[in-house]
């Protein structure tokens, strides 16, 4: 059923505005296993060239929220290699792969000559109006409600869990690197998810709760936004010219529902 309703929304993307113009791939479970690399023998490699040779343009939407380049080399080496080494592909083409990491929050544009074949993108060439909008002390008040929502569900599920603080994120990882109960991790997000829909600073700034697999995190922004911010800075593209590929499209903790308002999804 899901392969047939993927078939269904492919297939009327090409029958709207004219050529897709845009894919936006989740990262985690969607591209590679969650918490691992895209290493060069992974077969989404081969489709993902195939795509930029007939120059579509290719974002990168994940959660992994990293301020410098080097950090998302290491998660997607094997196509940034495959993107630096290629004959076939022209220079602006190589240039056609952007990653947009924290959800929308870090762009960075392939980029062969680099050290990190990543170049950093500046927001002001990608930042919605809205996103330019938000105060850092709604960022922080934000975080500061989401962390304090995490440290009582790790306290009353007895989790042996660490907490992360990021610049635009807050999260938990697992202390000793094992495993938490699936219940656990969704327990967390809708613990989160609630306290700060019902606060002030979480009506005013969109936020994104979710189980990461082993982890929950509360991001600033989400794939909506991220999304939106790959179509602007492709040239203002449609989002009945845009395909978002992703893993977790449920409602309530999972990342990639909200891209539905931003293109078309599979």
């Amino acid at each position: 059923m899901q392969l047939i309703l993927n078939t269904a929304q492919i297939m009327s993307l090409a029958t709207l505005d004219g050529p897709t113009k845009l894919i936006t791939f989740d990262g985690d479970v969607t591209l590679y296993n969650d918490g691992q690399c895209l290493v060069p023998t992974n077969p989404v490699i081969e489709k993902i060239m195939w795509l930029l040779e007939r120059d579509l343009c290719i974002g990168i939407v994940t959660a992994a929220g990293y301020t410098d380049g080097a950090r998302y080399r290491e998660r997607l080496y094997g196509l940034l290699e495959s993107i630096r080494d290629s004959t076939v592909l022209t220079d602006a083409q190589k240039r056609n792969l952007i990653v947009l990491g924290g959800e929308s929050s870090y762009m960075f544009q392939s980029s062969p000559a680099h050290a990190d074949l990543l170049e950093w993108v500046p927001r002001t060439e990608w930042q919605l109006d809205e996103m330019r909008a938000w105060s850092d002390e709604d960022v922080q008040g934000l975080l500061d409600i989401a962390e304090n929502s995490l440290r009582e569900s790790t306290e009353a599920m007895r989790l042996e869990a660490t907490v992360i603080r990021k610049e635009r994120a807050v999260g938990i990882i697992h202390s000793s690197g094992g495993k938490f109960a699936r219940e656990q991790l969704e327990e967390a997000v809708l613990g989160a998810q609630k306290t700060l829909e019902l606060s002030d600073v979480g009506r005013r700034l969109p936020f994104c709760a979710f189980n990461g697999g082993n982890d929950v995190f509360v991001d600033i922004g989400d794939k909506r936004l991220g999304v939106l911010c790959c179509q602007r800075f492709f040239g203002e593209v449609k989002g009945s010219q845009t395909l978002h590929i992703g893993d977790q499209f449920l409602s309530a903790g999972h990342n990639d529902f909200k891209a539905r308002m931003a293109g078309t999804t599979a």
